[in-house]
């Protein structure tokens, strides 16, 4: 028996239906390169920028995780985006940056190959992010457009595991 449309839609036929991605609001993102692409995080996120510098090497963690940096005090995890997206081996010269974040209320260091400039976004510019089959695109919160750029919004709390964060914060115990 079909629904009509004044007959209420059963939980089971409820669940067929596909969802809709839920539209992606507007905000200033802090845009930067990995490799030939352009990316975009949360500018409310961003505590700050600074130049890549010696990390110290924690024994045991993933190679993603380039190791630990002082900060004014605070021990901060360091993850490579560029080895966390599967390029094996980034290079490190004068443009390359480290995005320091509060993720979770964990501050860590992201590195990437260059920070752009913080743009300003609307609802209208922003796509919901696509299928895209193999690729786990959970992390991505959508794809802004600004004439003929793309930028790939990252939903950085979602990038991290929970296995990530856990790691993160044992490391942050034991320097």
């Amino acid at each position: 028996m079909l629904a009509s449309a004044n007959t209420p839609v059963t939980n089971a036929a409820a669940q067929r239906r596909p969802e809709r991605a839920a539209p992606v609001q507007g905000g200033e993102f802090l845009t930067f390169a990995l490799g030939a692409e352009e990316y975009g995080v949360d500018i409310l996120k961003v505590q700050e920028i600074r130049g890549y510098e010696a990390v110290t090497r924690i024994a045991n963690t993933p190679a993603f995780i380039k190791g630990v940096v002082n900060l004014r005090g605070v021990i901060v995890p360091v993850v490579d985006l560029r080895m966390k997206f599967g390029e094996p081996q980034p290079r490190y010269d004068q443009f390359t940056v480290v995005i320091v974040l509060n993720v979770l209320n964990r501050v860590i260091g992201v590195v990437v190959d260059g920070v752009s400039d913080v743009t300003q976004l609307t609802g209208e510019q922003i796509r919901p992010a696509p299928e895209l089959g193999t690729m786990d695109a959970r992390f991505v919160r959508g794809i802004g457009t600004i004439e003929q750029r793309m930028l790939i919004l990252v939903d950085i709390e979602h990038l991290l595991s929970a296995d990530d964060m856990q790691l993160f914060d044992r490391i942050s115990r034991t320097t």
